[in-house]
């Protein structure tokens, strides 16, 4: 239970740092697996063919060397050294061919049982090879007993001609059984080394991302000792603004920098990894109308639409809604001037009747620290609060319209500005629709989110 609450309590940053160690462990130990299979392979193979080699060599000069102990005489074979000679006795089956011109060859000698040779099939193979090449030739042949051996034949001349053939065979299994316990210590080897690559990898990996989890930690408390400093003294400030009295703009401002505030230490922890967006479905036409409602100066905004369901986290929506709307009216024309808000399937525009916003500057406006009054040709609101020339409201920070098109993003949507018809700006958050549309009724639970 202790170790689910601890992994539930994970922030998605530090969790993608601990799937990406272990898929580097993963990768170290693949890479290395990889690399000993191919060693592995290669030493498998080597070692193979330079048994193979060495029993070839070894049949062969024992064959060659028995070959030139025997000897025809008047047409007569004389086996009587292969008795003494010390190649015979180390043999482990021995035998003689001799055969007369156009018959099949019969075997003459045979240590240690007749058993232990080829069948009649096989020993005229080996005959024939032996005319064909003229030479020591080297075959695989079970014998009679089913023993797997490697056999030598070597010509014994009678003049000019092959009277006979000495056969000399060795057992394969005493080979591939060395070769065997070969290729188990190399399993066994190559799998100790995948392991210990495997903890090593992990090990360097997670002393590589300790500062990583070391400054996603300071980040994360640096965030929310921001959020509580900042939240704490904004609070404050409303209520003396409150008492002392003050103007309904100067209350505006203090909700506006509030709001401002929340929207960018919730961008900073998501875009940080602490924190991550909740899509839930939820009825994008109440929450408008509902963000539109808590408005401070919401009189000169109307709202119409058709019921729409999308995916999204119901705080960042409103968030983005509103920062169109407060956008709207603070650079939309005079004070007073109205502005329209229509939600239809994936789609929130908000349309202002100001002077707009030249098309080489529309996407520069969605960028950190850029207002529309930064643009050119772009008129300001005229009053109290329009920020124009003259007048000590501030025209705007450049974060809203920034937050607008990181929500839309973060929702797999996109945001822009276009031209309105008959004049005016028309800013367009388009989101993906909800794959169950039909989802949507009037029952909610809250401002905007569909029931269950």
């Amino acid at each position: 239970m202790i170790r689910r609450d601890r992994a539930s309590s994970l922030s998605p940053a530090v969790a993608r740092l601990r799937r990406t160690r272990r898929l580097m462990t993963l990768l170290f130990a693949s890479t290395t697996a990889a690399c000993l299979v191919v060693l592995a392979a290669v030493a498998v193979r080597i070692d193979a063919l330079s048994r193979r080699s060495g029993l070839d060599h070894e049949v062969g000069s024992r064959a060659t060397g028995l070959s030139r102990a025997v000897w025809f005489d008047a047409g007569t074979l004389h086996l009587e050294p292969l008795r003494e000679d010390e190649l015979a006795q180390g043999a482990q089956v021995l035998a003689v061919l001799e055969a007369v011109p156009g018959q099949a060859p019969s075997v003459r000698h045979v240590v240690p049982a007749r058993s232990g040779l080829p069948d009649q099939d096989r020993l005229d193979h080996v005959w024939r090879s032996v005319l064909e090449d003229q030479g020591t030739v080297l075959v695989s042949a079970p014998s009679a007993d089913g023993g797997r051996l490697r056999w030598a034949a070597a010509p014994v001349w009678d003049d000019d001609r092959i009277g006979a053939a000495v056969l000399v065979g060795t057992e394969l299994a005493r080979s591939e059984h060395d070769h065997q316990v070969l290729v188990r210590w190399l399993a066994l080897g190559c799998t100790a080394l995948v392991c210990c690559a495997a903890a090593v990898g992990h090990l360097l990996s997670g002393r590589a991302m300790r500062p990583a989890l070391r400054g996603l930690g300071q980040q994360e408390q640096f965030l929310a000792e921001a959020a509580h400093e900042l939240r704490t003294p904004l609070a404050t400030l409303r209520l003396v603004v409150e008492r002392g009295g003050s103007s309904d703009e100067a209350l505006r401002l203090v909700d506006r920098l509030s709001r401002l505030v929340t929207g960018l230490l919730a961008r900073a922890r998501m875009e940080a990894g602490a924190q991550q967006a909740e899509l839930i479905p939820l009825r994008l036409d109440q929450l408008v109308e509902t963000t539109v409602e808590e408005l401070p100066d919401h009189d000169s905004v109307t709202v119409s639409g058709e019921p729409v369901v999308v995916h999204g986290d119901p705080d960042l929506l409103a968030q983005a809604v509103r920062n169109l709307v407060e956008n709207a009216q603070r650079h939309g024309g005079p004070a007073g001037s109205p502005v329209e808000v229509t939600v239809a399937p994936g789609l929130v525009t908000v349309r202002d009747h100001g002077a707009g916003v030249p098309l080489a500057d529309r996407e520069r406006v969605f960028a950190r620290g850029v207002t529309r009054g930064d643009t050119r040709g772009a008129t300001t609101r005229s009053g109290p609060a329009s920020g124009a020339e003259g007048s000590d409201a501030p025209s705007g920070t450049g974060a809203g319209l920034a937050i607008v098109r990181w929500v839309a993003e973060l929702h797999h949507g996109s945001a822009r500005l276009t031209d309105a018809p008959g004049g005016g700006l028309l800013a367009e958050l388009r989101l993906p629709p909800s794959p169950s549309p039909a989802s949507s009724s009037s029952s909610h639970e809250g401002p905007g989110t569909v029931g269950a």
